[in-house]
């Protein structure tokens, strides 16, 4: 059987998809290849296929055991003899599965990267033939992704180590040139055969919207599609449970996952997402890698994810059978400061150094710099993601939140006057200044301690935007940074200065006329 003929009586299509045939083809003729794919692009058919017309055993190296699940359920419905081994596992099982690879059961075995250093993989692996070996998920064996698991720099040297080196492909969805270049070095591929179709999703409508109440945007924004099936992504999971209690209470039909519950209760409730028993998952980020779910219309970002990429791998699970789908983040300036925490109180990898420990946090400080710059800027939403990962874009899609016309021009020099003049008055009692939030405090009249602690109350500029909504303040103070007049300092407790170009502003009568969101309810 041909391998277009495979495609159609095994996987269910008429034709392949951009990338896949040319890494199909190469891993059959036994050459390394290096496939970077958006979700929903089929990078999994690049390796089963293959492996249902190579003789002996594929491994997947998997970092998931949701994902092991679900894709070693549809192959065996599809006929495909797979089987995975992980955790979840007891030993009877476990020894089942041993035994049935080496006597041949299994065309596919998933494994965890982990599980390649077990004395009895290493003797099965030993003792049969394995003909192709692919890395799912590739980007987790460098330390510069967004998702680094030592587990994988420990694959070249189990591959190397295997009586006859079988061909080996590594796949992702996401992935700067950086990672690329990590992933081809660090799992010892021998000149692969490279392939980036592309990052750009078409179906898929990116917005940011900076809602009074998130909680009552996203209840609006569910009601208006009753039919839909989706995600909610929140940073915490304290923030999950809260999320979903509420949209239950309001007669929504939601269930949640996070690594606090149960193995039992995150497979119940993502068994309920998958089979439309429940319509709504809340989830942290321990959700949705390899989730074969092709119907999900929406992805809400309740908080700003910490980095590029994982926003994109996360927005990028709506819309996987092509018909239109919205991704949507809801950004508040708190969201910075929850990331900036987060990466701050990490757990650290034991595996690196302490310099390279430093080094690696302060990479994602940028990375976070440049997730807050896609939520802030007024710039076609599509291209900032695209030139991020480094393609060409035209300035304008015509079909993202900033493109859409939910932009209005408006001149706020009143407003910048108020806030550069507050800011050059805390300048001038305190040398160093203070960070947004004191700030932000004065401005707006705050009688709070720490007002009165720095006796913020007796400045001329105290009080002086009472009349202004918090968010609104720091929507301005925003655009005063982007736009150049004001500076946030780095470090972990960040500080607001004024820029040289704030003068004209101030003294020479320069106008700040900018593009600002369209305030939503």
């Amino acid at each position: 059987m041909d391998k277009l003929e495979l495609l159609r009586q095994r996987f269910g299509y008429d034709d392949f998809r951009p990338g896949q045939q040319p890494l199909i083809d190469a891993l059959l003729q036994g050459r390394d290849v290096l496939g970077v794919m958006p979700t929903g692009a089929g990078k999994s058919i690049c390796y089963q296929l293959p492996a249902l017309l190579l003789p002996g055993l594929t491994i997947v190296i998997s970092p998931l055991i949701s994902l092991m699940k679900d894709q070693v359920a549809a192959l065996t419905q599809s006929g495909i003899p797979s089987a995975f081994l992980n955790s979840t596992l007891d030993a009877q099982s476990y020894c089942d599965v041993l035994r049935g690879a080496r006597r041949g059961a299994y065309k596919l075995l998933y494994v965890a990267p982990e599980r390649l250093e077990a004395d009895r993989f290493q003797e099965l692996a030993q003792d049969i033939e394995i003909s192709l070996a692919a890395v799912d998920e590739a980007h987790c064996v460098s330390q510069w992704g967004q998702d680094f698991r030592p587990g994988y720099l420990k694959i070249a040297a189990f591959l190397d180590a295997l009586p006859r080196r079988p061909a080996v492909g590594a796949f992702t969805a996401t992935a700067t040139a950086q990672v690329r270049d990590d992933i081809e070095r660090l799992l010892g591929l021998r000149e692969p055969l490279r392939v980036t179709t592309g990052f750009d999703r078409p179906n898929l409508f990116f917005d940011v919207v900076r809602p009074k109440s998130k909680d009552a945007y996203l209840r609006q924004f569910l009601s208006e599609r009753p039919g839909a099936s989706g995600i909610v992504y929140c940073a915490t999971r304290k923030k999950v449970e809260a999320v979903c209690d509420g949209l239950q209470r309001h007669g929504f039909s939601a269930t949640r996952y996070h690594a606090g519950l149960s193995d039992q209760e995150r497979l119940d409730n993502q068994e309920r997402f998958v089979y439309d028993e429940a319509r709504i998952m809340v989830a942290t980020n321990a959700f949705g890698m390899g989730i074969d779910k092709s119907n999900v219309g929406f992805v809400v970002h309740y908080n700003m994810p910490k980095n590029m990429e994982s926003y994109y791998q996360e927005a990028g699970r709506a819309g996987r059978d092509g018909s239109p789908a919205r991704c949507v983040l809801l950004y508040a300036p708190g969201d910075v400061q929850t990331a900036r925490f987060l990466i701050q109180n990490g757990e650290d990898n034991e595996l690196v150094r302490e310099e390279e420990r430093e080094l690696l946090r302060q990479r994602d400080l940028d990375r976070l710099d440049q997730m807050t710059a896609y939520c802030k800027t007024t710039s076609c939403l599509r291209a900032c993601i695209l030139r991020y990962f480094g393609e060409r874009a035209p300035e304008r899609c015509g079909s993202c939140g900033n493109c859409s016309g939910a932009l209005e021009e408006r001149d706020i020099t009143v407003e910048a006057q108020k806030i550069l003049s507050g800011v050059a008055r805390v300048e001038k009692r305190f040398p160093s200044s203070l960070g947004v939030s004191s700030i932000l405090d004065m401005l707006r009249g705050s009688r709070s301690q720490k007002v009165r602690h720095y006796a913020l109350d007796e400045l001329s500029t105290y009080g002086i935007m009472k009349d202004i909504s918090r968010d609104q303040v720091r929507t301005y103070i925003d655009l005063l940074i982007q736009e150049g007049y004001l500076c946030l300092t780095a470090g972990t407790y960040p500080v607001l200065r004024l820029c040289p170009s704030a003068r004209q502003v101030l003294f020479h009568g320069e106008k700040v006329t900018c593009l600002c969101r369209v305030p939503t309810d």
